[in-house]
């Protein structure tokens, strides 16, 4: 998994509230586990018309924010089912940051397991931020995760939250499987002091 430190890209604003897992990627491209090509189904609903042609009014269709990495967007996003087609699909696009005043537990956790930063600011920052990306749509924002803070190039910075064990893993690019890994001496004395200890069954 990549690790993450500082992210600096242009920020996308998406100001909807509870955007759940079906909007990010509807059911409809959820056809196998394969991560490629998700990009396509992303926010599909809001992106194109009834024809299929892009509307030109929704932000990802917007020349001024292609290549972003920064997605900034409302409160309970990823809420619904567990989908993480919508983590691979937002990643696969280009996000590495979602900037939201909250998010969906389970969302959350398939973000941070994917190396996708879940970043929580407070309503006052995200509308701060909001007005600020729609004044100022091509210029590039910095996600610091070390400094846990959102700096934006006339100086002024935002502090986000995020636990302490999701942010250690997001920079040292460790998904759950790398952690326990990294652990193995450690399991492997416990269950050595634990034997003889613990009760057993026998077959």
């Amino acid at each position: 998994m990549r690790p993450i430190t500082r992210i600096t890209s242009p920020m996308v604003p998406l100001p909807r509230q509870d955007i759940n897992t079906d909007d990010i990627i509807p059911a409809i491209y959820l056809k196998s586990t394969n991560r490629r090509g998700l990009a396509q189904g992303l926010f599909a609903r809001w992106r194109y018309r009834p024809d299929g042609t892009p509307d030109p009014n929704f932000p990802l269709n917007d020349p001024r924010y292609q290549g972003a990495q920064i997605l900034l967007t409302g409160a309970n996003f990823g809420s619904g089912s567990s989908r993480e087609h919508a983590v691979w699909a937002l990643m696969e696009w280009g996000f590495r940051a979602i900037l939201a005043p909250s998010f969906a537990d389970i969302f959350h956790s398939n973000a941070v397991q994917n190396g996708l930063l879940p970043a929580r600011i407070t309503v006052e920052t995200f509308e701060a931020l909001l007005d600020w990306a729609k004044a100022h749509p091509s210029d590039a924002v910095t996600v610091d995760l070390e400094q846990q803070r959102v700096l934006l190039p006339d100086g002024q910075a935002f502090p986000f939250d995020i636990d302490a064990f999701a942010r250690m893993r997001l920079l040292r690019g460790l998904d759950e499987l790398d952690y326990l890994l990294e652990h193995i001496p450690e399991i492997e004395a416990f269950e050595a002091r634990r034997e003889g200890r613990a009760p057993r069954v026998e077959p």
